[in-house]
């Protein structure tokens, strides 16, 4: 039986397109000038899903919203940026569940269902007085023109905001599925230090929603690499509030593959902005990986070129030294057979079962001067295969992260 063909549209408002969502952004005094503080309430408690970071080292704040997604609903999530609330002991730790507090009294709701996100330096305990304040105000001017303020309020390094979303019609009813993310450096596959919020107006059980959740980080932000650091506070966060007025989603149905599609596209453009914002970056790198003898091997190479600076300085350089590719699938850890890899750089092949091929330097150069570099690479051993995006790694980068605290 043929399936239905999934239709996306791309919609305004990011964070707030699903409906019964606001959002707000503002300074509260955590950094000197710029937004510090967002919040995002759904009018109704939703479904709750979340992917953290797998660093053993977690901050507070990951480890109290890990334990309100555990429990299955969320309706209000506050971002404070500038500060990570890592690395603060149990005072970090009491911090991060006041922050849930004052939220819930503010907007007359159960601490249960508010999570609390922290972003910026480690070490550092916040600044509670200002924070309370902010709180205060932000509770009260959330509204659904929210989104780019929350948006913006959410970022460090970053140098724009990244939002988007997309809404898919499911049963002859209309769903959407909106979100934001922050991140720019310490970015690394298992998650980095960026945070993604990502809304629903669908109706899902908080484990369905987990399941399509977990699978859409699996294509998305954990396959995105900047700089090879993974960071102590990442997390992805979902809500489903239900109000679209379709029926629920049923795991295992073509309703369900059409939510999944409109959440993995959700997921895969806010982490490619998140790559195309990579602190100093001034190019997006594309790797496919074909040919492997798993998708596992597949992605094994493909993180290995992803995480080479000596491929990710090539790009900068605009030197199409595919040389430096073919040693990274080399250490990758996968299966691989030297006599039989293939490498194209912007679709000029350069090298056939391991050997050099003659190729036009000066097109390979000019196709290494465009904003976006696909590097795609063939093991020619199985039907395995993955894609992961990174940036080139630039002198920008090393001033940035020089003075981060400064």
């Amino acid at each position: 039986m043929k399936r239905d063909v999934i239709v996306l549209k791309q919609i305004p408002k990011g964070i707030t397109a699903a409906k019964g969502f606001r959002a707000a952004g503002l300074h509260c005094g955590i950094k000197r000038k710029k937004k510090d503080m967002a919040l995002v309430v759904s009018e109704v408690p939703g479904s709750a899903a979340g992917v953290f970071t797998k660093n053993l080292v977690k901050a507070a704040p990951a480890i109290v919203c890990k334990e309100r997604v555990s429990g299955g609903s969320l309706q209000a999530i506050l971002v404070c940026s500038g500060n990570a609330n890592s690395c603060t002991g149990r005072r970090g730790l009491e911090n991060a569940y006041a922050l849930t507090r004052m939220v819930a009294r503010q907007l007359g709701i159960s601490e249960d269902v508010v999570a609390a996100t922290c972003t910026g330096v480690i070490g550092v305990q916040l600044p509670m007085d200002v924070i309370e304040a902010g709180i205060q105000q932000i509770a009260e001017i959330v509204s659904e023109d929210g989104f780019d303020d929350a948006a913006e309020a959410i970022m460090t390094t970053d140098t724009v905001t990244k939002q988007i979303a997309f809404e898919v019609e499911i049963g002859g009813c209309t769903v959407r599925v909106g979100g934001m993310a922050k991140g720019s450096g310490m970015v690394h596959p298992n998650m980095a230090t960026m945070l993604a919020f990502i809304t629903t107006d669908a109706l899902i059980s908080a484990p369905a929603l987990q399941a399509a959740l977990s699978s859409s980080v699996d294509k998305s932000f954990n396959m995105i690499s900047v700089d090879g650091d993974t960071s102590t506070n990442d997390s992805v966060l979902a809500i489903a509030n239900g109000m679209s007025g379709c029926p629920e989603i049923m795991p295992d149905t073509p309703e369900f593959e059409a939510f999944a599609a409109a959440l993995d596209a959700v997921c895969v453009e806010l982490a490619k902005m998140v790559v195309r914002d990579g602190e100093g970056a001034s190019k997006l790198i594309e790797i496919n990986v074909n040919g492997a003898k798993s998708d596992q091997d597949a992605c094994l190479v493909a993180k290995a070129i992803a995480t080479s600076n000596l491929v990710k300085t090539a790009v900068f350089g605009e030197d199409a030294n595919w040389g430096r590719i073919v040693c990274a699938v080399g250490y990758s850890g996968a299966a691989v057979d030297p006599n039989r890899i293939d490498v194209k750089i912007g679709g000029i092949k350069m090298c056939e079962n391991g050997e050099s091929l003659e190729f036009d330097e000066e097109l390979a150069s000019e196709i290494l001067r465009e904003r976006e570099v696909v590097i795609q690479v063939d093991l020619n051993l199985g039907e395995g295969r993955a894609r992961v995006w990174t940036c080139d790694l630039t002198y920008d980068y090393v001033k940035i992260n020089a003075s981060y605290r400064s």
